[in-house]
């Protein structure tokens, strides 16, 4: 499976089966979260078999089963737009562990920063979670504002890249499927931008991501 297949192909899930991560797909999603981690100055860290992170009321009210491993986004509070790159790399990891055979969910808030075992020094902060393993199911894509309330553009006469960039980040999740973005076409280049509210930098880092994964091009 391509980046761009992972794009179509992965839905949150919540339900996990209740086996570990096989240890060739551990050490190779460790090494390249680490390594983007390292590229771009972050802390995110992948933790592995501990189930308290995700033993807690909001976690069984979030309905998560079986969560035993999570990526944990940590950042220097002091990082330039820290939020917005949180999700752009946080999702280029949901993509890749996609391609591996495992699955995802952002988790923003049903999860416990008491219990999460992530090192998070004083300079830093802890944003979010992304719990993974192998899921009990594919997840089901989530319903989508339509394309004319996200999109500033006519498609009809847009290249094929654009509508392509456009089809990625209308499947990127957001926090509470609240699809707060809007992308316009400026000349030979995408913009996409936030309407603002709780979440939506990180959520404008995610669909960032999906809009170039699926389109080839960088956005501006």
């Amino acid at each position: 499976m391509t980046i761009k297949e992972a794009v179509n192909e992965r839905h949150s899930v919540r339900q996990y089966k209740n086996i570990p991560i096989e240890k060739e797909t551990e050490k190779e999603l460790r090494e390249f979260i680490e390594n983007i981690s390292d590229e771009n100055g972050l802390d995110l860290q992948f933790i592995v078999n501990d189930p308290e992170c995700f033993d807690s009321f909001l976690a069984h009210y979030g309905k998560f089963t079986n969560v035993q491993n999570y990526i944990a986004m940590v950042g220097n509070k002091q990082y330039p737009n820290l939020d917005e790159a949180i999700g752009y790399f946080g999702e280029e990891i949901v993509l890749k562990a996609q391609t591996m055979g495992l699955n995802t969910c952002w988790v923003a808030g049903t999860f416990s920063k008491k219990k999460c075992k992530a090192r998070v020094g004083k300079d830093e902060k802890l944003l979010c979670v992304i719990s993974i393993g192998y899921g009990e199911n594919q997840g089901q894509a989530h319903k989508s504002k339509p394309v004319e309330k996200l999109c500033k553009a006519d498609l009809s006469t847009a290249p094929e890249w654009f509508n392509e960039g456009v089809d990625g980040a209308l499947k990127a999740p957001t926090a509470l499927n609240q699809q707060k973005f809007v992308i316009t076409l400026d000349g030979d280049n995408a913009k996409i931008t936030s309407k603002g509210g709780a979440m939506t930098k990180i959520d404008l880092g995610i669909v960032k991501y999906n809009f170039e994964a699926a389109s080839g091009r960088k956005v501006l």
